[in-house]
């Protein structure tokens, strides 16, 4: 029965770090909404389904120790089933994460040069530039030469050249894999939650059989 404290422990902490990674500092600027909400709404919702997971999880961990504390082979039987249900669920958006990785890079470098030639026009403020630039801690393209132009619109601690392209890529490479080893590592627990049950709901039938 102790064991099965491990799963509302893992997924309290797993969803904090889902929290994290989809709400830090980087992200609530409105630029970067604005940026995240044209180029990434279809891979947003794997890591609401992960955060979703990991609280519901906690939940049925904690029915599941009731039912192994009762000895009931039917709240053992339910706890099963929903862990299935929610594997499923995890495996999805783990995939969806490793695999979309490479679109949402391309969306994001393509956002990047659009608001760059937009900027080199008009020469207005482009918050959208300036969000990309303090999300990849970058200032520039990929010629050196932009650093003057951009330098209005990258921070103070950022005044060098350091090609946004690179970093940007480098920046969402870390948080989806963040969020796919997450998804997977959370998919294992989940499996020893599964097979812990099983073995947990015989061992309780043949107590009783002897009995």
């Amino acid at each position: 029965m102790q064991e099965l404290w491990v799963l509302p422990a893992w997924d309290l902490t797993a969803a904090a770090v889902e929290v994290w990674s989809c709400d830090g500092e980087t992200w609530r600027s409105p630029a970067m909404c604005q940026v995240l909400a044209a180029d990434f709404q279809p891979y947003i919702p794997g890591l609401y389904v992960l955060i979703g997971a990991g609280a519901l999880m906690m939940l049925i961990g904690l029915f599941g120790c009731c039912g192994a504390a009762r000895e009931s082979q039917c709240l053992i039987g339910a706890f099963f089933a929903c862990l299935l249900v929610i594997f499923a669920a995890e495996v999805t958006a783990g995939a969806v994460s490793f695999l979309g990785k490479a679109e949402a890079v391309k969306k994001l470098k393509n956002t990047y040069h659009e608001a760059y030639k937009a900027y080199q026009k008009n020469g207005s403020k482009n918050t959208t530039l300036s969000g990309l630039h303090k999300m990849a801690k970058c200032c520039g393209t990929e010629d050196p030469a932009s650093i003057t132009v951009l330098k209005p619109l990258c921070s103070e601690k950022q005044q060098e050249y350091k090609n946004c392209l690179v970093e940007i890529e480098k920046t969402l490479s870390y948080y989806f894999h963040i969020v796919g080893i997450l998804a997977i590592a959370t998919a294992g627990i989940t499996i020893f939650g599964m097979i812990f049950s099983m073995v947990l709901c015989c061992a309780i039938r043949n107590s009783r059989d002897m009995l």
